[in-house]
This record gives structure tokens, C-alpha cells and sequence, in this order.
């Protein structure tokens, strides 16, 4: 009679491991929106996403350590987390000052940011949507605006920032996230050079439109027909004419004022076309040099050929 295998973990072990807390890597950030409503959490919500930031929307509080847990399993490449935490979480909202003293006391950075405006703005912003106060659904909108206040000064006070948005512009707002998270980085513009035909028509987003038809056509000489601006021959000869490399380094450096200016004004990504006839020799040489030179300038730059291939 074979006798059982041993035991080799103590009872209770795997369930201690279970409800064990996961350790919290030293860099992760923990940025909290809160305020008033209508004072902007969306839109600086969607400037905290464009910096790469991993955002919730209207999350309870008491989720939060759970969330943090989640980003530090292992492999997650997650750091940098915002969330979305107003009244309409009604009575969950009432944890928050509770959840976030706790969290200060594990190694995670947190920081609070608070919306405000005044009541103009905000009476102003809500008839613009035409939505109910969430405090006030059925009354006067100035008594939700009212009651919120007092119910989020104690939060207020305790905020690390607090930024009214009564006269900000969108792109204020987000230079003004931008500091409160103290990020010196200005942003990554996505560059999209884009290669199209224009007998297929112009690309609807497209933010600039280059026409690179004054360069002959590779399509009238046989030995190059039926290959592309990706080929070498074809991108030899299509640079090789007079007038080609010139456009490239002068259009390029037409571009760098206007692509910095994008960035000042938040905005992150942008469609550069390159058009020829049929989109298949000229407009894909022309872009994969553009876009070779706007990566030496530091750039992010994406390539992509719409027609290439199509009839």
C-alpha cells in the first residue's frame, strides 16, 4: 500500500499570499481630479491622456488602492495614473478624504487637483450643454453649484493645486496641468507624412497638402513601372531630377515654425500628404525622404502610403 504524498505547503499559506497587498513600485503617480463640475475635468482629463498618463473616469474612491495594485503587477508598464473623482459618484464620494490619507502613506506620489470657476462661468458652461446640476436635478442650478461648493471645501483645502478655470482657454487648461503634475516636457507631436494619388482624391484629414507633380512621372519609363517609391530605383530617380531634394529641405524647414508652433498650442498629432498622380512613385519617394528629415529635426514621424498598390 503506497502511502500519500507528503505535504509540502502548510495549509493557509496560498490564502495568506492571496490577500497579500502587492508592493507599490517608488515611481508610480497617483494624480487626482476632482472639483467642480463643469469646470473642466474632461478636458483635463483628455490633456492628462495626450501625456501619456493612464486616466479614469469617475472611479470611487474606495477602488483606488486596488487600481494602484493593478498597475503594479508584474510586467504592467503603467506609472502614471489619473483619475476622474467628482459628485456623481454620490454617496462613494464621501470616502475620498479617507482613501487618499491612506494612500499617502504607502511610497505612491499622490497628488489632488481641484477645478474651480466662479458661478458665472459655470451657470454659463452648464446652459451651453444643457444638462442638470447632478446635485440639483430637479431645482435651481445655482442651488446645485451652491450645495457643491460646500460640500467640496474640505476637499479644496486639502488639494495640492487648485487651478480656476473661469477665463482658460482648452490650451490654457492644459499648460496649466502641465505644470500641475510639474512636467517640463512640452509633448510629443505625432507627425503623419502621409503619400496619396490625387486622382483618388485629397485626404480628408490632412492638415497640409503637398503636390509633387512638377517631378516627372517614374510611371512612363518601363524598367520602373511597375515598382514604387520604396524601390531604389524609383527614389534615385525621382530625387535625382532638379528641383527634388530642394522641395524636400526647403518644405521641411517651411514646416519646423508650424510644427512648433502645434506644440505650444497642445495640439499632438498632424497628417502631412504628399500627392502625385497615382500615389505609387513620386508622392512615396517624397515622403520617405520628408519623413527622413523631419526625424533628424527630432521629430516622431509615422509613414504612411494610402494608394500604394491601388489600381
Amino acid at each position: 500500500m503506497s502511502e500519500p504524498n507528503p505535504m509540502t505547503v502548510p495549509m493557509g499559506i496560498p490564502a495568506v499570499e492571496a490577500a497579500a497587498h502587492r508592493p507599490v513600485p517608488d515611481d508610480t503617480e497617483l494624480l487626482i481630479i476632482t472639483g467642480m463640475s463643469g469646470a473642466g475635468r474632461t478636458r483635463a482629463a483628455a490633456a492628462l491622456e495626450d501625456m501619456q498618463w493612464f486616466v479614469v473616469d469617475n472611479l470611487p474612491p474606495n477602488l483606488l488602492p486596488p487600481l494602484v495594485e493593478l498597475a503594479a503587477r508584474a510586467g504592467s508598464t503603467v506609472r502614471k495614473i489619473a483619475v476622474v473623482l467628482d459628485v456623481r459618484g454620490k454617496e462613494f464620494f464621501n470616502d475620498l478624504q479617507g482613501v487618499v490619507e491612506q494612500l499617502r502613506q504607502t511610497p505612491i506620489n499622490v497628488q489632488m487637483v481641484f477645478l474651480d470657476a466662479s458661478d458665472e462661468a459655470l451657470v454659463r458652461r452648464f446652459e451651453q450643454v444643457r444638462r442638470p446640476h447632478p446635485l440639483r436635478p430637479e431645482g435651481r442650478l445655482l442651488e446645485g453649484i451652491a450645495a457643491e461648493r460646500e460640500l467640496l471645501a474640505p476637499i479644496k483645502r486639502r488639494s495640492d493645486s487648485v487651478i480656476d478655470t473661469s477665463n482658460l482657454s482648452v490650451n490654457e487648461l492644459a499648460r496649466a496641468m502641465r505644470t500641475a503634475v510639474h512636467s517640463e516636457d512640452p509633448g510629443e507631436l505625432r507627425i503623419v507624412v502621409m503619400s496619396f494619388g490625387f486622382k483618388h482624391g485629397l485626404p480628408l484629414d490632412a492638415d497640409h497638402v503637398a503636390d509633387v507633380r512638377f517631378l516627372a512621372n517614374p510611371y512612363w519609363i518601363t524598367e520602373l513601372r511597375h515598382l514604387n517609391g520604396h524601390d531604389a530605383p524609383v527614389r534615385d530617380y525621382v530625387l535625382g531630377q532638379e528641383g527634388a531634394r530642394e522641395f524636400v529641405t526647403r518644405y521641411a524647414a517651411a514646416l519646423e515654425p508650424v510644427l512648433a508652433g502645434y506644440i505650444r498650442e497642445e495640439k499632438r498629432h498632424t497628417t502631412i500628404a504628399i500627392g502625385c498622380t497615382g500615389g505609387q512613385h513620386r508622392s512615396v519617394a517624397i515622403a520617405d525622404a520628408l519623413s527622413a528629415l523631419l526625424r533628424e529635426g527630432g521629430h516622431s514621424v509615422q509613414v504612411s502610403a494610402r494608394d500604394l498598390g491601388r489600381e
